[in-house]
């Protein structure tokens, strides 16, 4: 059965799949998704994160960006207290190294810092169980070294009749390291850890039957969210949702109001504005999204001022005072400079927002619809800031600073320095710079950006 399937049989019928990082190892050396494939589904009336290997790429062989994504999953089965469950299948570690790409050589995965990565895997598992958060394991196939250890740290193991093997070392490395012959089933199949080791917790006739017991094990767990329910009945918007998709245009360039975006997202389109006339470049207040109460904060214009910086920094703190999730919509280039500005106070109330987005003890959910540029993206909770999830739409861009602006500043520091030196100024060199203003635009992108944020 292929990886989706299992985890579509796994799933309560008709319910919906919210898949991360599926453009894990984007332009590198792996298949697009990284050979695994993680989310939230609904199993037997209960939120779940799944990971699965996906044993059609490399045998389920852990590299970089697996082990990021499997990371991530995990994450967020402790941030929001999701039973956690995984299909195992997976050969351990890729212990190649890193093939060229189109864009630069893999990360080495036999290196430290891949090294490193794995182990925090192992890590992550362990912490879910310190914090009484089940960990459910599924083994459909041959899992070895790495990925035997993961159904090692599980809190339950289902394995399949004839079809699960879970060993450290497999036969040859058995016969290299100690001469002692063996094979498969004997040295690590299902029913020896059935039966001998204690290791397998339910055996399996075959995988629908290992899918059952799985969907059993769920149930039996009676397990419930934390947090607060919805106070109020879920509405449609009654502005057109549809009308998302020609609202922000492609390329950035043309301005759009962020509450037009705001009202297609909540619920009747009602959208309470705190502060409408103060710090306009900033939109917050307050509305309710599937009943559920929260404080909304977005980018309108792309610059934050001192007094957009001051009331965004008043808001964070309301809706921790009343403990509502804040969903943050960025279209940020950054914070504002110039000397009327750096007057106003622009470092001390910039700080003062990055402080209270830092501070903040509420969920956190950034969307971001436009540009995330420069220290503004920290201040509408960029991925740094520990948020419970990160969206970006097909349009979103992400850099340091503009590209225009980054080849723009150089361009103008190199002329500066060819004057007081004396010298030409090179315009060769000037246009490489203007090429590689193109490649950050690329860079930029969702799908490149996609594959390095986890």
């Amino acid at each position: 059965m292929a990886v989706r399937d299992r985890i579509s049989n796994f799933l309560d019928p008709d319910t919906p799949f919210l898949e991360i990082s599926a453009l894990a190892a984007y332009d590198s050396a792996y298949p697009v998704g990284g050979g695994a494939v993680a989310g939230i589904g609904i199993v037997a009336g209960t939120e779940v994160v799944v990971f699965a290997n996906d044993p059609t790429v490399l045998a389920g062989a852990m590299h970089a960006y697996s082990s990021k994504k499997w990371t991530r999953a995990m994450e967020i089965a402790r941030d929001n207290r999701l039973p956690y469950v995984q299909f195992v299948e997976s050969a351990g570690g890729d212990l190649r190294m890193g093939g060229k790409g189109r864009r630069g050589s893999t990360p080495p995965p036999t290196g430290g810092g891949h090294f490193a990565e794995s182990g925090r895997t192992f890590y992550e598992i362990t912490e879910l169980s310190k914090l009484r958060i089940p960990t459910i394991s599924l083994v459909f196939g041959s899992s070895t070294a790495g990925g035997a250890y993961q159904p090692g740290m599980s809190d339950y193991n289902i394995f399949i009749k004839k079809q699960s093997k879970v060993f450290l070392g497999g036969p040859p490395l058995v016969k290299m390291a100690t001469g002692e012959e063996s094979d498969d089933e004997t040295l690590g199949g299902a029913q020896m850890h059935a039966e001998t080791s204690g290791l397998a917790d339910y055996l399996a006739e075959d995988e629908m039957d290992a899918i059952r017991i799985g969907r059993e094990v769920i149930s039996h767990l009676n397990w419930r969210k934390r947090g607060n329910k919805p106070l109020l009945k879920p509405e449609e918007p009654i502005n057109d949702p549809e009308d998302l998709l020609g609202l922000v245009d492609p390329a950035l360039k043309k301005p759009f109001d962020i509450r037009e975006v705001i009202t297609r997202i909540t619920d009747g389109s009602r959208f309470e504005e705190f502060k409408p006339l103060f710090g306009p470049n900033i939109v917050c207040g307050f509305a309710s999204i599937h009943g559920y109460q929260i404080g909304i904060l977005g980018n309108n214009g792309g610059i934050i001022y001192p007094d957009s910086a001051q009331k965004g920094a008043h808001f964070v703190q309301l809706c921790n005072q009343i403990d509502i999730p804040i969903l943050f919509l960025q279209n940020v280039t950054g914070f504002i400079v110039g000397k009327d500005y750096e007057r106003a106070g622009q470092i001390k109330k910039g700080a003062q927002f990055l402080n209270s987005v830092s501070n903040s003890n509420v969920p956190h959910i950034t969307v971001i619809v436009g540009a995330s540029i420069g220290a503004g993206t920290y201040a509408m909770s960029g991925r740094a800031y520990n948020n419970r999830f990160t969206f970006l739409w097909p349009s979103a861009k992400i850099a340091v600073m503009g590209p225009k602006q980054i080849a723009g500043v150089m361009s103008i520091v190199r002329r500066g320095q060819a004057a007081r030196k004396g010298e030409k100024f090179n315009e060769k060199e000037d246009a490489q710079i203007v090429a590689m203003a193109e490649a950050m635009q690329e860079e930029g992108s969702l799908a490149f950006k996609g594959n390095r944020s986890y």
